[in-house]
């Protein structure tokens, strides 16, 4: 069973629609949206079964040029 965790990305300015693109691109994500606030982009993404979490987005998406800082919020149990 894969793991659904929400990460909240700042981007360097001018960047963050370049980042989307990327993201989009590697298809790593269930949902991505901009939003307002301390984030640009909050996305939605299921990390596969028998991965490590931290590594999993370390690897497949905080390499992608112009992301300045992360935030994860791991999932436990839906209601």
């Amino acid at each position: 069973m894969s793991t659904c965790v929400f990460v909240q990305l700042r981007c360097r300015p001018g960047k963050t629609y370049k980042v989307a693109q990327e993201i989009i691109a590697r298809e790593i994500h269930s949902e991505l949206y901009s939003t307002s606030g301390d984030f640009d982009l909050l996305m939605k993404m299921y990390i596969p079964s028998g991965q490590d979490v931290g590594t999993y987005i370390s690897d497949n998406l905080l390499d992608i040029k112009g992301i300045k800082r992360s935030l994860t919020t791991l999932t436990f149990k839906a209601f």
